[in-house]
């Protein structure tokens, strides 16, 4: 088996599909994406083909110490994006070819099914509360939501108040049999985050995630150390290597996401770290139905798994655009906040290609975005 074509796909509303192309007609599936900055992901996808075209797509550990690798510039958001994403295709072509899912290539599952958590939306304690009533009646029980809107390096009192209001009607709202994890995506300095975090503890969340920036990573100790709150970090880790000075902090949970830490081979390996910390994995995966099926594949294989983040309704599969993208949108079946193994080969899903094609000609440009202070400095979104 050779692999003859490989293509990327601009899908809105912000992502990059690879399609992999074999002589033998299997076709491998992936989501090789940094959010902003997809035409440079798809750019590197292109450069790192020129290692691919004609090669065995089966040799799947071989491909990732070259493509990792064989450059002399390594490592990044891009280039480990770009590399996972080709990572979760030829997976997914390896299992196509034996007519198993990947978790069986992994060793088979050690749980039967996988539990999720709903992102919350709405900007007022009121919206947050009613979304979180709406996930409890849908049966999820674990939730997320973000903590805060920017934040200075040193806030005032009402601000730190304020969001202790905020967590506490959410707790009120849902009672203690829900989870409910916090995100404050690198907002906090560490003099915030240790004047924050013990104020939270009384509220039992189930981690708070990213409460610095990843620069400060790896000087989390003092601040695990300060607080009985589960911190958790990752989303912007790119590597076993970036993670090697993190797992010895105290983090209590580790969330690389499957598009940008080198796929499912390097995933595998990082939680496999994280377990002899007594670490335990919730991939981060804000993103498309290839990423959410990859992570799924890591989630039923790994032994020291926590809970999955995803953005897809598995309520109303058929109503829900973000899964216009499958060929069957119901084979991630939802029961009771869990999701059970999709039955399929591979990654488990079949992609409506026509579908694809045709998004891909309005494509998308999305940034995140840009935050200022009061003051006119630039703020942390």
């Amino acid at each position: 088996m050779k692999i003859v074509k490989m293509e990327t796909f601009r899908v809105p509303p912000r992502w990059l599909f690879l399609r992999i192309e074999t002589d033998e007609g299997i076709v491998g599936w992936g989501e090789p994406i940094v959010e902003g900055r997809a035409e440079t992901v798809a750019a590197a996808v292109a450069e790192l083909s020129d290692l691919l075209i004609g090669t065995d797509p089966r040799r799947i550990e071989d491909h990732w110490q070259v493509l990792a690798k064989g450059g002399f510039y390594r490592g990044g958001p891009v280039l480990s994006s770009a590399l996972a994403g080709i990572d979760q295709a030829l997976w997914d072509i390896k299992g196509k070819s034996l007519g198993v899912p990947v978790y069986e290539l992994l060793g088979g599952p050690v749980r039967d099914r996988v539990r999720v958590y709903r992102w919350l939306g709405g900007a007022t304690a009121s919206e947050l509360n009613d979304s979180a009533h709406q996930a409890v009646a849908e049966g999820y029980t674990a939730v997320k939501l973000n903590a805060s809107d920017q934040l200075r390096h040193l806030d005032t009192p009402a601000t730190v108040r304020g969001i202790v209001a905020r967590l506490t009607a959410l707790r009120e709202a849902v009672g203690w049999d829900v989870d409910i994890a916090v995100d404050f995506h690198g907002r906090l300095s560490t003099g915030m985050a240790r004047r924050t975090l013990p104020l939270v503890e009384p509220l039992l969340p189930l981690f708070v995630e990213e409460p610095v920036l990843p620069e400060f990573s790896r000087d989390l100790a003092p601040l695990a150390a300060a607080t009985a709150v589960p911190l958790a970090t990752g989303e912007r880790l790119y590597s076993r290597w970036d993670f090697r000075d993190v797992l010895p902090t105290g983090i209590a949970v580790a969330q690389p996401d499957l598009s940008h830490a080198g796929g499912i081979s390097e995933v595998r390996r990082i939680a496999a770290m994280a377990e002899t910390y007594d670490v335990t994995l919730a991939p981060h995966c804000p993103l498309g139905p290839i990423a959410f099926a990859a992570s799924l594949q890591i989630d039923f294989a790994t032994p020291n798994f926590l809970i999955q983040e995803q953005s897809l309704s598995l309520h109303a599969p058929y109503d829900n655009p973000l899964l216009s993208h499958l060929v069957d949108p119901a084979v991630f079946q939802y029961a009771d906040g869990h999701v059970t193994p999709p039955p399929g080969p591979g990654l488990g899903i079949e992609i409506d290609e026509a579908a694809v094609r045709q998004a891909a000609t309005e494509g998308h440009r999305w940034r995140n975005q840009i935050w200022r202070h009061e003051d006119g400095s630039f703020a942390e979104w």
